[in-house]
């Protein structure tokens, strides 16, 4: 391994370079946007109101690392729904990069997931909705005479 690898303080590598909304990294001294800290510890509503509010913004990937954080620290009867709302996210971020069989791939994935918790999803979760979206998404994205452009962002949270 090389002595120059970037690593964090415990010595686990880690690649410092910059990268923009999408998560692709962007050549180095080049700005790019905020990351996800890695010891970042919120309580579910709290992040899932940050995952939100990233994906408001067109940052999927910055999403995907707050719910991926939520789903590390879950309780075990809550980990595939955090790591199927993270796939989502990931889903998504894959459709916007264009890369649509990734996508549908991982979008179909967290459905699968989060499924399990329709009949009494926690914390407000809309569960049936995440599923028609995720599941109306990945349907679009295997159609090859539709291709999405922009996908929809989705509510994590009915209103």
């Amino acid at each position: 391994m090389s002595p120059d690898r970037e690593r964090d303080q415990s010595g686990r590598p880690r690649n410092a370079r910059p990268r923009d909304e999408l998560g692709r990294p962007l050549p180095r001294g080049e700005i790019g946007v905020a990351g996800v800290p890695d010891d970042l510890a919120l309580l579910p509503a709290d992040g899932l109101a940050e995952a939100q509010r990233l994906l408001d913004e067109g940052r999927p990937f910055q999403a995907h690392e707050v719910l991926e954080a939520s789903w590390k620290s879950a309780p075990d009867a809550e980990r595939e729904l955090w790591q199927g709302l993270a796939q989502l996210a990931v889903g998504l971020t894959h459709a916007l990069r264009g890369n649509d069989v990734g996508a549908a791939r991982v979008l179909r994935r967290g459905a699968d997931r989060i499924s399990g918790y329709a009949d009494e999803p926690p914390y407000g979760i809309d569960v049936t909705g995440l599923l028609g979206w995720a599941r109306s998404l990945a349907g679009q994205l295997d159609d090859p005479s539709h291709k999405v452009r922009t996908p929809s962002v989705p509510r994590l949270c009915g209103a």
